[in-house]
This record gives C-alpha cells, structure tokens and sequence, in this order.
C-alpha cells in the first residue's frame, strides 16, 4: 500500500462503515487513479471534502425514525453526560454516587430508559440534599473538595441552589416521555464516554468563565463545537433532531445564567449570547433546508 493510498483510507474513516464496505475499495480507486504522478499526500480539498463527505453521510443515515424522540434521547444523553462530568472530580469523596451517575449514563446510552428513571431520581434527591445541607442517605455535606489530579473548586461552591438540580430535572422529564412512548432507541455511541472528562470542570454552580483558566475555555470550545456540528448536521440532513437536542441542552444553562446574572459579566453573557444564537440557528437551518429542496 502507497504512501497516498493510505492517507486516503485514513480519510475515508469519516464515512460509516457499512459505507466503507460497499464502496471504498470503488472510491479509493477513483481517487488513485485521478491524483497525479508521484503524488504522497492528498491536497487539503481533498481532504475537506472526504471528511465533509463522510460526515454528510453519516448524518443521512442517523436521519431516520421520529426526529423529536431522537433529538430527545440525544439531549438528554448530553445531559446525563454532563452531570456525570460534574461529579467525576470528586470520585474519591462520594464514590457510589459517581458510580451510580456512571451506570445511569450507561443505561441512557443503551436506549434502557425505564431502569434509568429510578436511578435519576435518587441521584437527584441527593444532589438537592448535599447543596441544602441534609445528610440524606448518608453523612456527605459540603464542602466536597475534588480529588488532587483535578484541582478543581469545591463541589457546589457558588451559585445558587436551582442551577443543579435543573439538569436532572430534564433528564428525568425527558425520560419519563420517552418510557412513555415506549418504543426503542437507538443505542449511543460508546464515543459520549470520552467527553466526561472533558467536561469535568464545569460544574453548574460555577461562574463559567474565569480569567486565563484554560480549563474553561476548552469546556466552552467543546461546547461551540457540538453545536456547530449540530447546525452542520440540521442543514446536511434537513432534520430537526440535533436543533431539539441543542434545545434540551440550552434550558439548564438560561437557569444557571438566570439565577447568577448579578455575578456575571461581558465574558460570561457573550458566553451565553453564543449557545443561545448557535441553539437557535440549529432549529432554523433545517427548516430553511426543507424549503430550498422542495424549490
């Protein structure tokens, strides 16, 4: 295998699969037999149109069934996500209930989502009872402080009340709608794993932007990026299920920001002018996509 023939099946990762199998070996071909002579490495269009490609086919082919069950399942997957992040740095000080955030985000991601409702709910209960100050189920009470690896601030240590229980809230609406329906799910990609420690450090309660904090800034450009991706995948698809997981994920941060605004700033109301636009611009674009193919 060339130099060339490789890069471009490094490339051709973008698409799915099962994709790969009925045409890769017909597309790297092509592509072969198009490039010049002595040539080791693809050109930078070709590259941003092979990974453009495979990313407009893999959302094709997650665009089926009822978007508003789909988006639903994915919002609240990206929450459940989130309030396990939340919780991980602090994994020696309230071991069991990490673990059973971590097996309610296993259950989410499986499509299992009548077992997850209890485990919700009990995770939740004992969320409110740490930031009011109950010893419920056990003698945990703030502060918690985070293990030395993190060196991130107290569990809860600012802000108000509402912000973190408002995640769970969702996540528990959001289930119980879907058991429900009871109909099945798709299982989630085991890839919704790796962005827990990625989003470790933003805690809820927390002011979300601190000066030069590093840490910050990369949860925020993960932030960006899934929803830029989400309004990618609205227009390539002209389906609405990423705009209404956008939307699911929007609502706990307007309460967070809701119930701090005294405590925020330029940075952190830009910070929320962007998710917001990004969330909007997410539920439009399909919309417009829909209408310019009938055109």
């Amino acid at each position: 295998m060339s130099a060339l023939e490789r890069r471009y099946r490094w490339l051709l990762l973008a698409y799915p699969r099962g994709y790969r199998s009925g045409n890769g070996e017909e597309l790297v071909a092509t592509l072969l037999d198009a490039a010049a002579p002595g040539r080791t490495s693809p050109s930078w269009r070709e590259a941003v149109a092979l990974i453009a490609g495979g990313l407009r086919v893999r959302a094709l082919d997650v665009a089926e069934g009822p978007a508003w069950a789909d988006g639903l399942h994915l919002g609240v997957t990206v929450l459940s996500v989130a309030n396990l992040a939340v919780l991980l740095p602090y994994a020696t000080s309230i071991p069991w209930w990490v673990a059973l955030s971590a097996i309610t985000v296993f259950l989410v991601l499986r499509g299992r989502v009548r077992p997850a409702l209890p485990l919700v709910v009990l995770i939740a209960s004992k969320m409110c009872a740490i930031v009011l100050g109950y010893p419920w189920l056990d003698q945990t009470l703030l502060p918690i402080f985070s293990d030395p690896i993190w060196h991130a601030p107290a569990l809860y240590s600012g802000g108000g009340p509402v912000a973190p229980v408002a995640a769970y809230a969702l996540v528990f609406l959001g289930l119980s709608v879907l058991a429900v329906r009871a109909a099945p799910l798709r299982r989630r990609t085991w890839r919704w794993w790796l962005a827990a420690p990625s989003l470790a450090v933003t805690d809820p309660a927390w002011l979300t932007v601190t000066a030069g904090s590093l840490r910050d800034l990369a949860g925020i450009g993960l932030e960006v990026a899934l929803l830029a991706l989400a309004v990618w995948a609205g227009h390539a698809a002209a389906d609405p299920r990423w705009g209404v997981a956008a939307g699911i994920c929007l609502l706990p941060a307007v309460v967070m920001f809701s119930e701090n605004l005294s405590f925020y700033g330029r940075q952190e109301l830009s910070h929320l002018g962007i998710i917001v636009l990004l969330t909007l611009v997410a539920a439009a674009v399909p919309i417009h996509a829909r209408r310019h193919a009938l055109l």
